[in-house]
């Protein structure tokens, strides 16, 4: 790996030891000459890089598709083709966080779903059904069709207009609907007004100021107790804040993972008791797997949030997919390392999944707890 003129002396210039061939035997320093030429210095930083380019590429394909095999080798001591556990992890779980949780990404995302509003869908109903009636396509069930679509679009824009004006413009707005609908007894009426109430009545409790005040209009047998008014406080101040929680709370998930490592390989070495192996060792192992978990990640994630959308068929099929690999990855990993047979093994998968599970939702309240506290 290393590139230069080696020296003629033989003691370390980095921690004085004796140097017997080209290497330091205690510090492992090449034995090498300081001034070199400037392609030297290229050539020796590039033969660094692709060293650890190689270690890289040699440690990811037997981790992604022999599971468990790397946490053998590396415990039977095969570690000089291997990069060490804990520096892969790291490196690719800055890579994972830093691609999974753009918040630039993010925003652009919302952006681009704003953009595609009811308006523009009405308009777009109105284009086609102009371009097929100059064709002389439509007719009458067609027709029909077509301007029940476009009844359905614009009472999207009803809702979404509805939705823009305050608390006080809602309410002129019922009251005129509603007056209405006295003398109009239509039932499509009856449901944009259905509809519509509802969206007020969550207005209407949208602060927790506005909530008092509807709660001082109320008899004092139907007013909320004291309990109920702190749950209700707290209920609002999450959904006033929930951008920033949901925000704060992705931002700390490398911190939830990291600590949940050292849990999620206790849980393993209690379900592997027998096998008498060193809670380090199940440590490591735990590492290896996280770390397949990340890289599979790295290229699910994007797809599902940033391409498909992430409440798309595709990015629902991406998702199956990952949970059927995390089961199939687990189950050989748990197989290969600890050699125990189909049944034994597949029972305590499921118990440590469990108990992962359990600890996640745990960790996950704690953390939207605390959130909220400094948040509020």
């Amino acid at each position: 790996m290393s590139t230069g003129k080696y020296r003629k002396e033989h003691n370390c210039l980095n921690c004085g030891s004796h140097v017997e061939a080209h290497y330091c035997s205690n510090c492992g320093q090449p034995n090498l000459e300081l001034k070199e030429s400037f392609w030297g210095f290229i050539s020796h930083s590039i033969a660094h890089y692709f060293h650890f380019d190689n270690k890289f590429f040699q440690t990811l394909t037997p981790l992604l598709i022999k599971p468990g095999q790397v946490t053998l080798d590396y415990l039977a001591g095969k570690r000089a083709r291997y990069i060490n556990p804990v520096s892969m992890y790291i490196f690719v779980s800055i890579v994972y966080f830093l691609v999974a949780y753009s918040p630039e990404h993010s925003k652009k995302n919302k952006e681009y779903k704003s953009s595609k509003t009811a308006t523009e869908k009405v308009t777009a109903i109105d284009s086609v059904s102009k371009e097929l009636a100059d064709a002389g396509i439509v007719n009458g069930k067609s027709a029909e069709v077509l301007d029940k679509v476009k009844a359905g679009f614009k009472e999207e824009v009803d809702v979404e207009n509805f939705k823009e004006l305050n608390f006080k413009e809602q309410a002129v707005v019922l009251s005129k609907l509603k007056t209405q609908g006295t003398t109009n007894k239509s039932d499509s009426l009856k449901k944009i007004i259905s509809k519509l109430s509802s969206i007020h009545n969550d207005r209407n409790d949208s602060t927790y100021s506005a909530y008092l005040s509807r709660q001082k209009q109320l008899p004092l047998l139907k007013q909320d107790n004291w309990f109920e008014r702190m749950a209700t406080k707290r209920s609002i101040s999450i959904g006033e804040k929930s951008e920033v929680i949901k925000e704060t709370l992705e931002h700390n998930r490398p911190k939830q993972y990291f600590l949940m490592m050292p849990l999620l390989a206790l849980f393993i070495m209690w379900n592997f008791r027998r096998n008498h192996i060193y809670y380090l060792n199940h440590l490591i192992f735990t590492i290896h797997g996280m770390t397949a978990y990340f890289i599979v990640s790295i290229f699910t994630e994007p797809l599902k949030k940033y391409i498909f959308g992430e409440h798309s068929l595709l990015a629902n099929i991406i998702e199956l997919g990952v949970i059927i690999w995390i089961v199939w990855y687990f189950y050989n990993a748990l197989k290969v390392f600890y050699q125990r047979k189909r049944g034994a093994t597949i029972w305590k998968m499921v118990f440590i999944f469990i108990l992962y599970g359990i600890a996640l939702a745990i960790t996950e309240t704690v953390m939207l707890n605390i959130i909220y506290y400094v948040a509020t």
